[in-house]
């Protein structure tokens, strides 16, 4: 039986990463509910509240594998897509260290800034197009607060030729599995359970964030 040729829509392409981070919000949700409820049945005069931070522990130590398990999925269940997006990441990713290049070829490196020296090498050409794509992603998911403006970003940064909608995307959903990713483990560090539970919330937003951008098509945006 032969792959599928067509492309598929995102939330397709992304499904089991979608799910995981669905999963996860439900997870939170039980794990801060862990934390309040004995809280909220304890008597109003009782000082200190026997709760379960298991929970909220086992949920930052499992999303990692978790996420990056659903990523793995959706890679072995669209061989064929996965091999076209690498070519085409291959070829912007080309274009912009090309540009970056003739850019240091023209201007050298950037000049140290004042103070005291600080033992740190300047960014390859390869490693400036990688951060270029970062910078871009970062940038979109920011501006989501307003999806409008977000998208008008997206098509200025796409016409310059030096990305895809795809890519910004696609690196967009991955600086939020991170942020997901450290917001969990920073609610796991904290000795206060409510603070703890807090944390663990707001953990929701960049799980919210890949749903939403693992579902969004280049046809949403044009």
């Amino acid at each position: 039986m032969h792959a599928p040729t067509q492309t598929p829509a995102r939330r397709r392409r992304h499904a089991c990463l979608i799910a995981a981070a669905a999963r996860l919000i439900g997870g939170c949700a039980e794990a801060a509910l862990a934390v309040y409820e004995p809280i909220s049945g304890a008597p109003p005069e009782q000082d200190d509240v026997p709760v379960n931070l298991l929970p909220l522990q086992m949920l930052a130590s499992s999303a990692p594998v978790l996420l990056d398990h659903a990523a793995r999925q959706d890679r072995g269940r669209w061989p064929a897509q996965v091999g076209r997006e690498e070519e085409a990441d291959g070829a912007t990713f080309r274009a912009r260290r090309a540009v970056a290049e003739a850019q240091e070829a023209l201007y050298g490196p950037q000049p140290q800034q004042p103070g005291p020296p600080v033992p740190v090498p300047l960014p390859t050409a390869a490693q400036g197009a990688a951060m270029e794509l970062t910078a871009a992603a970062a940038g979109f998911l920011q501006a989501l607060e307003e999806p409008a403006t977000a998208f008008d970003l997206l098509r200025e940064l796409i016409a310059t030729g030096e990305f895809t909608t795809r890519e910004i995307l696609d690196e967009a959903v991955t600086l939020a599995v991170q942020g997901a990713c450290l917001a969990l483990a920073g609610a796991a560090r904290q000795r206060d359970p409510s603070t703890a539970a807090e944390y663990c919330l707001s953990a929701t937003g960049a799980l919210n964030l890949i749903v939403t951008v693992a579902g969004i098509d280049a046809a949403d945006i044009t």
